[in-house]
C-alpha cells in the first residue's frame, strides 16, 4: 500500500511540542518586562527551527512550529478575533489524571463587539514556518475551530446588545473564520487544522450537563458546531486539507471528559466536511473502534493510538494489534497513525522528556512504515 502525499499523513502528529527551557525563560522574561519583543521573536524562531528539523529528521511528512508562539493551544487565537477581549475572572475548566484534579484557569472571554478578523491570524507565524519547512515537508498549521468560542462561554459570555440572539453571533463568526481560510490560503496554507475538543467532550453527559448550563441543547448541540463548521470551510481554496482534531483535553497530562465516541459518530463522520479526523485512542477512557463503523469511503481516521501523557514508549506489537483492530470498521487504506494529543497544549507541557516525545514521533513514522509501506 503507498504512502500518502496528501494530508492527513500515514505518520503524522496533532501538533504541540514540548517548549525548550529557553524559550520558556524567554517567555517569563518578557512577560516581566525584562526581554524586548525583537528578542524575544529570534528565540521563538531559534526553537522552531530546532523542532522542524527534529520533525524531518524523525520521518515525518508535514512540520509544525509546535505552537511555541503560543501560551494555549485556542486562547491565543479566539482572543485575536475581531470583537473578542478577556473579561474579567478566569474560566475554570477541570482537569483529572491518577494523582486527583487540576485547574486551567485563563482569563475568562467576552463577546463584545461584531466578529471578524482584520487580518489573518497566525499569518506571520505561519509564512515563517513555510519558508521553514524546506523541500518535502508540507507545513501545517493548527488553529481552534468556531465551536471553541461558543463552548468557552456560551450565551452568557456575549454581550446581548451586540448580538441578541446566537444567530447573528453564528453568522458573523463562521464568516470571521471562513475569511481566515481565505488568508491563510492566500500565504499558501494547504494543511489546516480545527482543534475542536467540544466534539469529544459532548460524549460525555457530564459534559452535556455543562453544554445545558451555558444555554445550548445538549442533545443537538453537536449537530449545531457540524453545521458551523461547514459554513466556515464552504469556500475553502482548493488544494487545501483541512482536518479536525477530537481529544478529551490535554493540560499538563491530565483530561477533562471520558467516554467513546459514539454519541457523535453518525452525525461526524457523515456530515463534516474535512477530510480526516484526528481521534484520541490511547486508553480505555476513549471508548472502542465500533464508532468508525460510520466513516464514509474518502474520509481518513487518523488514530491517535500513542499517547503524550505519559513518557513510557508503546510496545510496536501493541499498535499493530489496535491498527488491525480498528481495520475490521473502517478500510485500513482509510486509516494513519499519530499521537492521541500534543506534547503541550498550553505552555506548561506535559509530563514526559524531549527524548520521549522524539522517541514517540519515531516509532509512529516506523509503525506507519511497517503497515502501509
Amino acid at each position: 500500500m503507498a504512502p500518502r502525499t496528501r494530508p492527513p499523513f500515514r505518520a503524522d502528529h496533532v501538533g504541540s511540542l514540548l517548549r525548550p527551557p529557553a524559550l520558556l525563560r524567554a517567555r517569563e522574561a518578557f512577560a516581566a518586562g525584562a526581554l524586548p519583543a525583537e528578542e524575544l521573536r529570534a528565540v521563538e524562531d531559534a526553537a522552531i527551527r530546532d523542532a522542524v528539523r527534529m520533525q524531518r529528521d524523525a520521518g515525518l511528512q508535514s512540520a509544525t512550529d509546535g505552537e511555541f508562539r503560543r501560551a494555549s493551544w485556542h486562547m491565543d487565537f479566539l482572543y485575536q478575533l475581531d470583537g473578542v477581549s478577556q473579561a474579567p475572572g478566569e474560566l475554570k475548566v477541570r482537569f483529572r489524571n491518577e494523582q486527583g484534579e487540576i485547574e486551567f484557569t485563563p482569563p475568562a472571554v467576552h463577546i463584545d463587539g461584531k466578529l471578524g478578523v482584520s487580518e489573518t491570524i497566525f499569518g506571520e507565524a505561519f509564512t515563517f514556518l513555510r519558508d521553514t519547512v524546506g523541500e518535502g515537508v508540507t507545513p501545517k498549521l493548527t488553529i481552534p475551530s468556531p465551536s471553541m468560542l461558543h463552548y468557552r462561554g456560551g450565551r452568557a459570555a456575549i454581550e446581548p446588545s451586540v448580538y441578541p440572539d446566537l444567530d447573528g453571533f453564528w453568522a458573523d463568526l463562521t464568516a470571521a473564520y471562513a475569511e481566515e481560510v481565505r488568508g491563510l490560503g492566500e500565504l499558501g496554507c494547504r494543511y489546516l487544522q480545527f482543534d475542536d475538543t467540544s466534539l469529544a467532550y459532548l460524549n460525555d453527559p457530564a459534559q452535556r450537563a455543562y453544554v445545558a448550563e451555558i444555554g445550548g441543547d445538549p442533545d443537538r448541540q453537536h449537530l449545531e458546531y457540524i453545521r458551523h463548521i461547514n459554513e466556515a470551510l464552504a469556500d475553502r481554496p482548493g488544494g487545501m486539507a483541512v482536518t479536525t482534531h477530537m481529544c478529551r483535553g490535554n493540560f499538563r497530562s491530565a483530561w477533562a471528559a471520558e467516554g467513546g465516541y459514539e454519541f457523535v459518530a453518525e452525525a461526524l463522520f457523515s456530515e463534516l466536511e474535512v477530510d480526516g479526523f484526528f481521534m484520541e485512542y490511547d486508553d480505555a477512557r476513549s471508548g472502542s473502534f465500533e464508532p468508525l463503523r460510520f466513516v464514509p469511503p474518502g474520509k481518513q481516521v487518523v488514530l491517535g493510538l500513542v499517547t503524550t501523557k505519559r513518557g513510557e514508549l508503546e510496545e510496536r506489537d501493541t499498535l499493530l494489534r489496535r491498527i488491525e483492530e480498528a481495520s475490521r470498521f473502517v478500510p485500513l487504506e482509510q486509516l494513519c497513525l499519530s499521537p492521541q494529543c500534543g506534547f503541550s497544549s498550553t505552555v506548561e507541557g506535559n509530563a514526559l522528556t524531549p527524548d520521549e516525545q522524539v522517541a514517540k514521533l519515531r516509532l509512529i513514522v516506523e509503525t506507519a512504515r511497517e503497515v502501509w509501506g
